[in-house]
Protein backbone atom coordinates (compact mmCIF):
# COMPACT_ATOMS: atom_id res chain seq x y z
CA UNK A 1 0.00 0.00 0.00
CA UNK A 2 2.84 2.23 1.10
CA UNK A 3 4.68 1.57 -2.35
CA UNK A 4 1.32 2.62 -4.31
CA UNK A 5 0.95 5.99 -2.75
CA UNK A 6 5.48 6.71 -3.38
CA UNK A 7 4.66 5.79 -7.14
CA UNK A 8 2.51 9.16 -7.50
CA UNK A 9 4.76 11.50 -5.67
CA UNK A 10 8.04 11.43 -8.41
CA UNK A 11 7.19 15.10 -9.06
CA UNK A 12 5.95 15.93 -6.33
CA UNK A 13 9.38 18.19 -5.23
CA UNK A 14 9.56 19.92 -8.71
CA UNK A 15 6.10 21.25 -8.75
CA UNK A 16 6.48 22.56 -5.34
CA UNK A 17 10.15 24.08 -5.85
CA UNK A 18 8.09 25.64 -9.26
CA UNK A 19 5.07 27.34 -7.06
CA UNK A 20 7.85 28.44 -4.51
CA UNK A 21 11.03 29.36 -6.23
CA UNK A 22 9.59 32.52 -8.11
CA UNK A 23 7.89 33.74 -4.70
CA UNK A 24 11.20 33.29 -2.98
CA UNK A 25 13.04 35.31 -6.04
CA UNK A 26 11.01 38.22 -5.94
CA UNK A 27 10.99 38.49 -2.15
CA UNK A 28 14.59 38.75 -2.37
CA UNK A 29 15.31 41.52 -4.92
CA UNK A 30 12.32 43.00 -3.08
CA UNK A 31 14.85 43.00 -0.41
CA UNK A 32 17.69 43.98 -2.33
CA UNK A 33 15.64 47.17 -4.03
CA UNK A 34 14.65 48.53 -0.62
CA UNK A 35 18.35 48.09 0.87
CA UNK A 36 19.10 50.40 -2.11
CA UNK A 37 16.40 52.97 -1.77
CA UNK A 38 17.27 53.02 2.18
CA UNK A 39 20.80 53.28 1.41
CA UNK A 40 20.15 56.63 -0.77
CA UNK A 41 17.94 58.03 1.86
CA UNK A 42 20.99 57.37 4.52
CA UNK A 43 23.54 59.33 2.06
CA UNK A 44 20.90 61.68 0.78
CA UNK A 45 19.96 62.41 4.77
CA UNK A 46 23.81 62.98 5.92
CA UNK A 47 24.94 65.27 2.16
CA UNK A 48 21.90 67.39 3.62
CA UNK A 49 23.62 68.21 7.09
CA UNK A 50 27.06 68.68 5.75
CA UNK A 51 25.35 71.53 3.51
CA UNK A 52 23.84 72.90 6.47
CA UNK A 53 26.69 72.83 8.70
CA UNK A 54 28.82 74.64 5.66
CA UNK A 55 25.39 77.06 5.38
CA UNK A 56 25.99 77.65 9.38
CA UNK A 57 28.66 79.09 9.17
CA UNK A 58 28.24 81.50 6.14
CA UNK A 59 29.13 79.32 3.21
CA UNK A 60 28.45 80.42 -0.31
CA UNK A 61 25.73 78.30 -2.33
CA UNK A 62 28.84 77.03 -4.29
CA UNK A 63 30.19 75.23 -1.55
CA UNK A 64 27.25 74.55 0.13
CA UNK A 65 26.39 72.43 -3.20
CA UNK A 66 30.45 70.98 -3.41
CA UNK A 67 29.77 69.91 0.29
CA UNK A 68 26.37 68.25 -0.30
CA UNK A 69 28.01 66.65 -3.60
CA UNK A 70 31.22 65.64 -1.71
CA UNK A 71 29.21 63.92 1.14
CA UNK A 72 27.08 61.86 -1.46
CA UNK A 73 29.98 60.47 -3.35
CA UNK A 74 28.05 56.89 -4.62
CA UNK A 75 25.39 58.72 -5.78
CA UNK A 76 24.96 60.33 -9.56
CA UNK A 77 25.50 63.90 -8.82
CA UNK A 78 24.03 64.80 -11.82
CA UNK A 79 20.67 63.63 -10.33
CA UNK A 80 20.65 65.31 -7.10
CA UNK A 81 18.67 67.95 -7.03
CA UNK A 82 19.51 70.76 -4.15
CA UNK A 83 17.38 73.41 -2.69
CA UNK A 84 19.09 75.86 -0.49
CA UNK A 85 16.27 78.69 1.00
CA UNK A 86 16.90 81.87 1.57
CA UNK A 87 19.27 82.83 -1.02
CA UNK A 88 22.66 83.90 -0.34
CA UNK A 89 22.16 87.68 -0.29
CA UNK A 90 19.25 87.48 1.78
CA UNK A 91 20.84 85.54 4.44
CA UNK A 92 21.63 87.25 7.87
CA UNK A 93 23.12 85.84 11.15
CA UNK A 94 20.43 84.12 13.68
CA UNK A 95 18.64 83.48 10.46
CA UNK A 96 17.11 79.72 9.53
CA UNK A 97 18.97 78.04 6.33
CA UNK A 98 16.84 75.55 4.99
CA UNK A 99 18.97 72.47 2.91
CA UNK A 100 16.60 70.20 0.94
CA UNK A 101 18.36 67.12 -0.83
CA UNK A 102 16.40 65.61 -3.40
CA UNK A 103 17.37 62.20 -5.62
CA UNK A 104 15.61 59.49 -7.56
CA UNK A 105 16.88 56.09 -7.14
CA UNK A 106 16.00 53.94 -10.31
CA UNK A 107 14.83 50.61 -9.52
CA UNK A 108 16.59 47.54 -11.42
CA UNK A 109 13.74 44.87 -11.61
CA UNK A 110 10.95 45.28 -13.62
CA UNK A 111 8.40 43.18 -11.41
CA UNK A 112 9.40 45.14 -8.85
CA UNK A 113 8.75 48.69 -10.75
CA UNK A 114 5.12 47.72 -11.59
CA UNK A 115 4.08 47.45 -7.73
CA UNK A 116 5.89 50.82 -6.59
CA UNK A 117 6.44 53.93 -8.73
CA UNK A 118 9.85 53.89 -10.81
CA UNK A 119 12.08 56.14 -9.86
CA UNK A 120 11.21 56.28 -6.13
CA UNK A 121 12.54 59.95 -5.11
CA UNK A 122 14.10 60.21 -1.81
CA UNK A 123 14.17 63.53 -0.44
CA UNK A 124 15.82 64.78 3.06
CA UNK A 125 15.93 68.34 4.55
CA UNK A 126 17.48 70.60 7.23
CA UNK A 127 17.01 73.23 8.93
CA UNK A 128 19.75 75.18 10.72
CA UNK A 129 20.57 78.71 11.99
CA UNK A 130 23.20 80.98 10.75
CA UNK A 131 25.72 81.99 13.54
Amino acid sequence: MIRRLRKGEHGQALVEMALVLPLFFLLLFGVIEMGRIGYSYIAVSNAARAGGRIATIGGSDADITNSINNAAVSLDSASLTITITPLQAHRQSGQAVTVQVTYPVQLIIPIISNVIPNPVVVSSSIIMRLE
